[in-house]
Parts: C-alpha cells; sequence; structure tokens
C-alpha cells in the first residue's frame, strides 16, 4: 500500500528489554498495516531510552486510526501531535460517540499544544477536559455538556515497561506461581508490603469469605493490628460469617473448632445479620459489647475502613454494607487511586471488579486455589496481577508470621 494514508509515531522507553518494540511492529502487521523504522537510537546503556520513529502506512483512514489506537495504548504517539478533541456529552450518564476509553496506564492529553496528565487513572472510563485539566469520569458520573475527550487524537499514554510487580518479586518467572517455594513467595511478598508501607501509600486488602472458612480472618486482623491492612474491600459474606464466627463459633453452618454441622447451624448467618442490624451496624455492635472478638472487630478497633460492596444474593444485608453498586465503585475508586499495593484474597467477583479500578503502577497479588482467577483479572486488563495458586489460610498465617518477625532491609 505505497500511496495509502501514514502517521510518523515516536516511541520513547525501554523498548528492546521490555518487549514494547515488538509488540508495536507485531499490531501494525495484524492490523494489515505496514510500518517503516525511520529512525532507532539505542540507548547506551540499560538505564538510558531509547528513541524510535516509525511511519506507519494503512489502506485508508479508517484503518489507520485504529492501527494507531492500538499502538497508542504501548506509548506510540504522533511526531506532529494535534491538540486533544472533545464533545460534549448529550446528556447526564452518556457520552458522545467515538469518545475515548481509558486505559489503567499513565495518561496525558494535548491541551493548547501542553501535554497534561490525566487524573484517576483507571481503565474503561471516559476523559473530561475543563479549564485546562483532565480528568477521568465514569459514564454514569458525566454531565450534560461536560467536554469529553473523542478518538486518539491528543492522546498519550505511558506502557509499564518494566513492570514493578516484577521487580518487587524476584522469584518470579511467569505470571501465575503454583509450584515455587511457598516460603520464599510470602518472604517477597511481606518485603514488597513493607517497601509500600514505607512509602506511605495504601495497601488493599481485597477478601472474599473463604477466609472466614478456612480459619484465616484472625490472621488478616493480625496484619491490620500491625499495619498492614490500610483498607478491607469485600461483600456482605465475609463481614457476615466473621460475625457469625464471633458470635457462635461457626462459618456457614460449621464449626470452626470441629470442622463439623452445628445444630440449626443454617440459620447462624441470618441470627448474625439480624443482631447486627439490632444494634445500627458492626460498629455498633462493638460498641455496645456485642462483638467482641473477630476480624471486623479488629477493624473497627484499630480505625481500618472497610468497604462491603452488595450483590443480589445478599441476605439481610448488614447495615454497612453499600447497596447501591454505583456509590460502592465510588467509594472504592477513592481507595485505588491511593494504593501502593492490593492483596486479592479468594474472590472472584470482588477482585476483578478491584483490578478494573486499579492503575497499572499499583503491585497486585492474587492468592486463590484456582488459577483461572488469575487468568480472568489479566484477560480483564489488569495485566499487571501476580498470582499466587495456594490455599489461602496457610498464605495469610505465613505472612502474618513474616511481617511480624524481625528482618534486614535487602
Amino acid at each position: 500500500m505505497p500511496h495509502g494514508p501514514y502517521e510518523d509515531v515516536r516511541i520513547t522507553g525501554h523498548l528492546i528489554d521490555s518487549g514494547i518494540m515488538s509488540r508495536i511492529m507485531d499490531d501494525i502487521v495484524a492490523l494489515d498495516g505496514e510500518f517503516e523504522t525511520l529512525s532507532f537510537d539505542v540507548g547506551r546503556t540499560n538505564v538510558d531510552p531509547s528513541i524510535a520513529v516509525l511511519r506507519v502506512r494503512a489502506a485508508d483512514a479508517a484503518q489507520l486510526d485504529a492501527i494507531l489506537g492500538e499502538i497508542g495504548q504501548l506509548g506510540a504517539e504522533p511526531v506532529d501531535a494535534d491538540d486533544v478533541r472533545t464533545a460534549p456529552a448529550p446528556a447526564d450518564g452518556v457520552f458522545p460517540q467515538g469518545f475515548y476509553a481509558t486505559t489503567n496506564l499513565e495518561t496525558a492529553v494535548r491541551i493548547a499544544g501542553r501535554w497534561t496528565g490525566v487524573a484517576g487513572t483507571e481503565m474503561d472510563l471516559g476523559i473530561v477536559v475543563a479549564d485546562g485539566a483532565a480528568r477521568t469520569v465514569a459514564m454514569a458520573d458525566v454531565r450534560e455538556g461536560e467536554h469529553v475527550v473523542l478518538g486518539h487524537t491528543g492522546v498519550r499514554v505511558r506502557p509499564v515497561e518494566r513492570p514493578r510487580e516484577k521487580q518487587e518479586f524476584e522469584f518470579m518467572n511467569s505470571e501465575v506461581s503454583s509450584e515455587k517455594p511457598k516460603a520464599l513467595v510470602i518472604r517477597d511478598v511481606a518485603h514488597m508490603l513493607r517497601k509500600v508501607r514505607a512509602r506511605g501509600e495504601k495497601i488493599i486488602f481485597v477478601v472474599g469469605p473463604a477466609v472466614v472458612h478456612t480459619g484465616a480472618a484472625e490472621h488478616l486482623a493480625r496484619l491490620a493490628k500491625s499495619g498492614y491492612v490500610s483498607v478491607m474491600f469485600g461483600g456482605n459474606a465475609v463481614a457476615t460469617h466473621d460475625i457469625e464466627s464471633a458470635l457462635y463459633g461457626t462459618s456457614l453452618g460449621i464449626t470452626m473448632d470441629a470442622g463439623r454441622p452445628a445444630a440449626g447451624g443454617h440459620e447462624h448467618h441470618l441470627r448474625a445479620i439480624n443482631t447486627i442490624r439490632g444494634c445500627g451496624g458492626i460498629r455498633g455492635a462493638v460498641e455496645q459489647g456485642v462483638l467482641t472478638t473477630g476480624l471486623m472487630h479488629t477493624l473497627v478497633e484499630t480505625g481500618t475502613p472497610y468497604v462491603l460492596a452488595g450483590s443480589i444474593r445478599d441476605d439481610g444485608p448488614l447495615p454497612d454494607v453499600i447497596t447501591d453498586v454505583l456509590e460502592a465503585q465510588r467509594v472504592m475508586r477513592a481507595h485505588c487511586q491511593e494504593a501502593g499495593a492490593c492483596v486479592m484474597l479468594s474472590t472472584m467477583l470482588h477482585s476483578i471488579a478491584t483490578g478494573n479500578m486499579l492503575p497499572a503502577r499499583v503491585t497486585t497479588v492474587c492468592v486463590d486455589i484456582n488459577p483461572a482467577v488469575v487468568t480472568k483479572l489479566a484477560d480483564r486488563g489488569s495485566f499487571q496481577t501476580i498470582g499466587i495458586v495456594t490455599d489461602v489460610g496457610l498464605f495469610l498465617e505465613m505472612l502474618a508470621d513474616e511481617v511480624e518477625r524481625p528482618h534486614l532491609e535487602r
């Protein structure tokens, strides 16, 4: 296609060791385009960036735009950049046609000839430009008349060249770890958490009810007491069964000490919910001396915030559960923007939801007995996730032991 439209793009960064250059070339060819390398200045050392300029050709303007949009997610930006294009939102909760859909990567837009960082990095949102600034916005939150970014013109994305999790986890050579020595894995997770806490960034724990069923809630409580849980995300179930365990000694009606069904145990979770509702909420139950042990008691006592997002299957629910899913997203989103690490524990539903809100820079660890959970996270764009396939009870106990153990800085 020698006479088709073309665009010259520049790519800057660690292009060879990160594999970005080959990925860009592969994407161009996969979309039936052609490229010509106009220049390629390779960094002299491993810390120096490389700079490449490619001429990208396509059969027509629509195909060229599709190629530029794809390789733009890998950091390719036009040499002759134009200002970002916007259009007003036609109604509350409605983006204009052709809106730019964000990724979880660091993004900037060109406004009046200058690149401006977009606040609130998160995938699957839009970008609103106002008063020389840019921010992400959820579809449900956009308001009529707000100027929403269109297409890929004037949008720049910085890919994660050397994912932080690969630096934090020297033991990892694959995305999902099922056969690595668990003590080594957990030691490196603890090391990462210490570094994140020292930087003053939040550590999010996303928790499923299996943490309670396996008897591991007490170990997560130890981590909270040690200051390694900045906020806990979960649903009605994890809080309900933890409270059931505290009040009745069962989880899902199974005794925690003997692992046997308790008489009338199938009602215990409902009775636990009813008790908390009678106290006005979890904090009220703690303050009134009704709830005296357990993970939720520890979170209240330590002042650790928690976000319980509801679902259609919830019993009760507990008064603390946010039943408006859009409001739950907003509360979770605020914590995600301040996070330096996220540990996901045996909950596919809440892990994927949280993964969709996390910037790619956040070191993310998913612990599950089922490797498919980690695969689903990666398939939905949370490529920075490292999976550890193991029993969550074993993991939490060993992690709590590790962070409490005196250590030497590396």
